[in-house]
């Protein structure tokens, strides 16, 4: 019998277009195109220029033969270059792949060599790293320099030479500001190439496609509570997981972007002061430079500042000094694979009666999926059976949904091991409670086992940051002859602070179980990556060693 729905409802361009995240910024505009969208030190750019800026961009890569499937790498810091790749790029049906600042040459040359890179655009701050890369690498990219009108002139790092065989500014300039840009193909075309962090051989290329940005432009409008000319801190790296989407997002309550090239206390006061920043996002890390501040770096300022954090667990004691201080915590979760956060732990106005302690418990869990994620669950990843939500029965945190990555860019066998029993197997350990909110107790590679029992390294950092003199910690495992594996913790102390491992030590008791306990504490200055999370596997070779 045939099914009325499906007789003549054909789908048309009328009625069907691909979602993409740069209709978003067409539509702002279009509608604000006098409201600043850009502010860059001295430079003010409105949605109107955005705009443009883009297009000029992507009429010029076009002029130079980038096309559909060609790779355009940038190294940039947080500027007005870097928001417009991100729409400037896409328009062409280009894939943008954004490399991590922080990055040494060989990792550079390697996912430049691996991207297949047609161009390559390089702040000068950066240019040193990006020519010793190039000496490595087999590909040959256009190289095109982008110098930084707003660079300051004390900054703590120099601008390098000039390497490309072009200039940004001159590039975007001479490029057409009413080019006829190109919406995607379809949907699950790609938009970007994000790599993850590779601690263990070379890293793997994520790939996004337009589907998903566009969907996580609106989800975090919803879920960051992104109001009407909103105006955002770019504290976050925009190579980050594409900046977490954020670039995108702005463009749906013609926010505005307050760009931050280096993070450092006094300009996040003073540009949260100075611009009424009402969001930023960022790891703990960057919650701890903002509390530890000198009071000399510190500004008042009227409006409540929305911080959304990400990556580890925030800590107890940490999450409540930024209720103190007057920012709005929500903790969101997620990974490069899923677009960045996907999970978010949505606040119940009745818990805001519960004494401090059970607040701030209730804080530090991951949360529910995002409105636009189908599926999160916590499962058995051998039996792919769901743990029972009872808070406690530990199994691997899984995603399904229209926010997880296309696959792994050339290996196929990552995206089938990613991919198996029909769900993206984050590597994450953790919890589903009977509410139906998800709490991580750690990374897979990154759980203790003593003596038969399981130690979350999560559980004892959040004990030892509840000592007030530790700033930075983490938590590894070393080989024990009698139990197999005890915790050794590292431990970073706040400035004009001072402990002994035994007043660590003797503090763990009062708050974890004695098996939990670390029976070694090494006080130095933590390893962390560019977006402020503990570089475990350094710790662990330093534990091997001890």
């Amino acid at each position: 019998m045939t099914n009325p729905y499906e007789t003549d409802l054909d789908r048309t361009a009328a009625n069907y277009q691909p979602l993409t995240p740069i209709t978003l910024l067409e539509r702002a505009a279009k509608t604000y195109p006098d409201h600043v969208a850009i502010i860059h030190g001295a430079t003010r750019l409105s949605y109107r220029d955005f705009w443009r800026n883009s297009l000029r961009l992507a009429s010029a890569l076009a002029g130079h033969g980038i096309g559909k499937g060609d790779t355009v790498s940038v190294m940039l810091a947080n500027t007005p270059a870097m928001l417009e790749a991100h729409h400037g790029v896409p328009m062409i049906k280009a894939v943008l792949h954004s490399l991590n600042t922080r990055l040494d040459a060989a990792i550079i040359a390697f996912q430049l060599d691996h991207a297949d890179c047609k161009v390559l655009i390089v702040d000068r701050e950066f240019s040193g790293v990006i020519k010793e890369a190039l000496a490595l690498a087999k590909v040959k990219p256009l190289v095109i320099d982008y110098d930084d009108p707003d660079y300051a002139a004390d900054a703590p790092y120099p601008k390098g030479d000039r390497i490309g065989t072009l200039d940004y500014a001159a590039l975007v300039a001479g490029g057409d500001p009413d080019f006829a840009w190109s919406m995607p193909d379809d949907e699950w075309d790609a938009i970007s190439l994000n790599y993850t962090s590779g601690t263990t051989g070379n890293p793997k290329g994520v790939v996004s496609h337009h589907r998903g940005a566009a969907l996580m432009a609106y989800a975090n409008t919803i879920h960051a509570s992104m109001g009407k000319h909103c105006v955002y801190l770019w504290t976050l790296p925009m190579f980050h997981a594409n900046g977490w989407c954020f670039p995108w997002t702005l463009a749906v309550q013609a926010g505005t972007h307050v760009c931050l090239r280096w993070v450092r206390a006094k300009p996040m006061y003073d540009m949260i002061a100075d611009h009424a920043v009402t969001h930023l996002c960022g790891a703990p890390i960057v919650m701890a430079t903002l509390l530890n501040a000198a009071d000399g770096d510190k500004r008042s300022f009227p409006q409540t500042v929305t911080f959304n954090t990400a990556a580890a667990p925030p800590p107890e004691a940490v999450l409540a000094g930024m209720a103190d201080a007057g920012f709005a915590v929500t903790h969101l979760y997620g990974l490069t694979e899923t677009y960045g956060p996907a999970v978010v732990n949505e606040w119940h106005t009745e818990w805001d009666s519960l004494d401090r302690a059970a607040r701030t418990s209730k804080k530090a869990r991951q949360g529910v999926r995002y409105a636009a994620l189908e599926g999160l669950t916590v499962m058995d990843p051998v039996a792919m059976t769901e743990t029972p939500a009872d808070g406690e029965t530990l199994g691997e945190v899984m995603f399904r949904g229209n926010i997880v990555m296309k696959g792994y860019l050339k290996n196929r066998k990552a995206t089938d091991e990613a991919f198996a029993g029909g769900w993206f197997h984050s590597g994450d350990l953790g919890v589903m409670h009977p509410d139906g909110y998800i709490q991580l107790k750690d990374r897979s590679k990154d759980i203790i086992i003593s003596g038969g029992e399981n130690i979350s390294s999560i559980e004892v950092e959040d004990a030892l940051y509840k000592h007030p003199a530790v700033a930075s910690c983490g938590v590894v495992g070393r080989h024990d002859e009698k139990w197999g594996e005890t915790p050794v913790a590292y431990v970073e102390l706040r400035p004009g602070k001072s402990a002994t491992e035994a007043e660590i030590i003797e503090h763990c008791r009062t708050v974890l179980a004695r098996y939990k306990v670390p029976r070694t504490v090494i006080f130095m200055e933590i390893p962390k990556t560019s977006t402020g999370k503990i570089q475990k596997f350094r710790l662990r070779e330093m534990a091997k060693s001890l």
